[in-house]
């Protein structure tokens, strides 16, 4: 990581530096896809008639994680009808409501790291994803994040202590929550209908980790998902509702991209992993996922590339229903391996066979 003062790099750039300043540099910005030059033209629409009747900027901030001396720090500033006229929160919280937002593009940000100030401009989709160096000490930290004419935000982060050996990644969906994406109807019900506290926590998974927690005190949880970010305000309730640890949620933007409709999933959680694995060069990940969403292949990918940056893969079988339905063949049996870089393979249909596999292979 850097060793200069306020150093900052955010979405990719340096922080401050805008589409047009990067033109005038000589640096051409990559042609926009049909569907996000229609998307910001819609949005700028909006944008302009909602501030014209008061609404305001606000910061919705993320989970990050760092190590001392470092943090990335995430978040989206939105526009937002002032508070006078918010209505109450509704009785019921549909899924919908996380993405009927409207989105602050190319906001100065200020960030505020151990003592540290670094200033930021959102993206075209309002998303800010920075890394900064300050003053922080292993354990949890807070990062302050504010913008002109609206409140500033603490974001939470997991500092990482350096001595860690061994972390955990996990995926969400249908690993630790009931989503059956592998069957896109009751996928969409779930996720944009349902209420978000009627949603439900794939069995035993929550007690394996919370043992998994006890056994290695001081291990990262880290949450990757091919998920909104519309939705991490939800999913960071599911999860302290339904008592998984805390930790940073890794999501992506589903908007459209300068060359296609929407972000690639796979492509992101792929990216995610290597990123891990340069920053924290010294641990070795424990990934957790299921049988229905191209993890093992994701998985495999990154132990063939990266065999010093796994401990072993577990795999939460789905159900046989939900295997046929997602093109795969059910298990119903628990199941161990080892593959040609020697990585443990552990399959099994919830938590308490995936934490008796773990316990016989010695990572618990």
């Amino acid at each position: 990581m850097p060793g200069s003062a306020g150093w900052t790099e955010c979405c990719g750039r340096l922080s401050g530096v805008t589409d047009s300043e990067a033109r005038k540099g000589g640096d051409e910005l990559p042609r926009l896809h049909r569907a996000a030059v229609i998307e910001d033209r819609v949005h700028g629409v909006l944008a302009r008639r909602m501030r014209r009747r008061g609404w305001q900027v606000a910061v919705v901030p993320y989970t990050g994680y760092g190590a001392p001396g470092w943090a990335r720090v995430m978040a989206r500033v939105i526009l937002s009808r002032p508070a006078s006229s918010k209505p109450k929160r509704p009785a019921t919280v549909r899924g919908w409501r996380s993405f009927v937002t409207l989105p602050a593009k190319d906001i100065p940000v200020r960030i505020e790291v151990g003592g540290t100030t670094h200033e930021a401009r959102t993206d075209r989709a309002g998303y800010i994803d920075c890394v900064a160096e300050g003053s922080l000490e292993p354990g949890w930290a807070t990062v302050r994040i504010g913008v002109d004419g609206g409140e500033p935000a603490e974001a939470r982060i997991r500092v990482i202590d350096p001595t860690a050996r061994f972390g955990i990644v996990s995926d969400v969906d249908d690993t630790v929550m009931v989503t059956a994406l592998p069957r896109p109807l009751l996928a969409a019900w779930h996720t944009f209908v349902l209420d978000e506290h009627a949603r439900m926590a794939v069995p035993g998974m929550a007690v394996l980790y919370e043992r998994l927690v006890n056994a290695h005190p001081g291990v990262p949880v880290m949450y990757l998902s091919t998920g909104a970010w519309n939705v991490a305000p939800a999913l960071t309730r599911f999860l302290a509702r339904h008592l998984y640890p805390a930790g940073p949620l890794l999501l992506t933007d589903w908007g459209p991209t300068s060359d296609r409709w929407f972000r690639s999933g796979r492509e992101h959680k792929r990216a995610t992993l290597v990123r891990l694995a340069q920053e924290f060069p010294n641990i070795r990940w424990l990934l957790i996922g299921d049988d229905g969403q191209h993890d093992r292949e994701i998985y495999a990918a990154f132990a063939a590339t990266h065999p010093d940056h796994v401990a072993a893969i577990a795999i939460r079988q789905l159900s046989a229903t939900q295997a046929l339905l997602a093109g795969t063949l059910p298990a119903h049996e628990a199941a161990k391996s080892v593959d040609k870089q020697g990585h443990t393979w552990l399959s099994a249909p919830d938590g308490a066979g995936l934490w008796r596999l773990l316990h016989e292979a010695g990572l618990a």
